[in-house]
């Protein structure tokens, strides 16, 4: 059976704060330091990519200097939609993550918005796993199974995708929600028959013996990678987050240019660093890895289908568009920096 849902509050529209307010650098829901740095709250990056180099060399904080703002790198769980009550308790302001757990936050009421998409790369890495006590071997099989997913995220956008292309009835698949760290936990045990996961966990439980039913590539997935800052913060300081993203697209061209430097940042050895077949394939990601963009039509056309599987299938309770979910960076830092003038 499918799991139960309770109602979700509908989408607020989330007011612009004035003009006068934002070029003070201040505002509702926003921090600074005792000598009014502004302070910009990021995910914690771990031991690899582009927010990992910056934070050891310190080119996000000499990058905002100028404008008067540091960053703070704040510890979080695997998953955007696992962080959400970092967002919501303003204790996060930016994070990467995908369409999926961004229409899912909005349904909930959280205050986040994309100002940035990265085109896929390396879509076989994320997708569905079946233990191998479990007996499936395709997502037909998934029929009458529970599979783990991060609610109104990622996983639950990889199952329902997967279901509707076999052709499987939704409700004839138990969709049970945990995020990643649950999730690993219940399948190394037998708790769940399948998991969808994504990134470095799903690496680790097909590495260890998870059989791969479906990925993002076979199953046409358009769950794009984004970065998503919260509202109020765009609102208040559009030129701290013009200022990440550049600072974030440069590292990234030079993560193509030499994606060896991007790998083991801070620990060569240990558990979080990655050696032989898994580093290579790190490597080979990261000499792919997509500059990140404003969004475009195309872009516009790919969430709204994520957010309509999300409605068809009762994951939400409204239907969202792109409208609400992507933020017009470029319009409201042009409109800052002449109110600054």
């Amino acid at each position: 059976m499918p799991r139960s849902r309770k109602p979700l509050l509908a989408l607020a529209l989330v007011p612009l704060l004035a003009l006068a307010t934002a070029c003070t650098g201040a505002g509702a829901g926003t921090s600074t330091d005792a000598d009014g740095t502004f302070v910009l709250k990021v995910t914690d990056p771990g031991n690899a990519g582009p927010l990992a180099v910056g934070k050891r060399d310190g080119t996000f904080d000499k990058a905002l200097a100028p404008l008067g703002a540091r960053i703070e790198w704040v510890p979080s769980t695997p998953g955007f939609s696992s962080n959400l009550k970092l967002f919501n308790t303003k204790q996060l302001d930016v994070s990467g993550g995908a369409y999926s757990p961004v229409v899912g936050a909005l349904s909930k009421d959280v205050g986040v918005r994309i100002i940035a998409v990265a085109d896929p790369v390396g879509k076989d890495q994320n997708g569905i796993l079946a233990t191998p006590r479990s007996g499936i071997r395709s997502v037909r099989d998934l029929a009458g199974k529970r599979v783990a997913v991060n609610p109104a995220g990622k996983g639950e956008y990889i199952t329902l995708q997967a279901l509707a292309q076999a052709g499987v009835p939704v409700d004839q698949v138990e969709r049970v929600p945990l995020q990643q760290a649950d999730a690993t936990s219940a399948f190394a045990t037998g708790q769940v028959d399948a998991w969808a996961s994504f990134n470095e966990p799903y690496q680790e439980a097909k590495a260890n013996g998870g059989v791969e039913i479906a990925t993002e590539q076979s199953i046409g997935s358009v769950d794009n990678t984004i970065v998503a800052f919260r509202t109020e913060v765009l609102d208040a300081r559009p030129d701290v987050a013009a200022k990440y993203l550049e600072t974030l697209q440069q590292l990234t061209v030079q993560q193509r240019a030499n994606p060896a430097d991007f790998e083991n940042v801070f620990e060569k050895a240990g558990p979080r660093a990655l050696s032989g077949d898994r580093l290579q394939r790190a490597l080979a990601l990261g000499a792919q890895a997509a500059v990140p963009r404003y969004p475009n039509e195309k872009d516009a056309r790919d969430l709204e289908s994520v957010a309509n599987l999300f409605t068809q299938n009762h994951v939400i309770q409204r239907t969202i568009t792109a409208a609400d979910v992507f933020y017009d960076l470029p319009a409201k830092l042009a409109e800052y920096q002449k109110a600054a003038k």
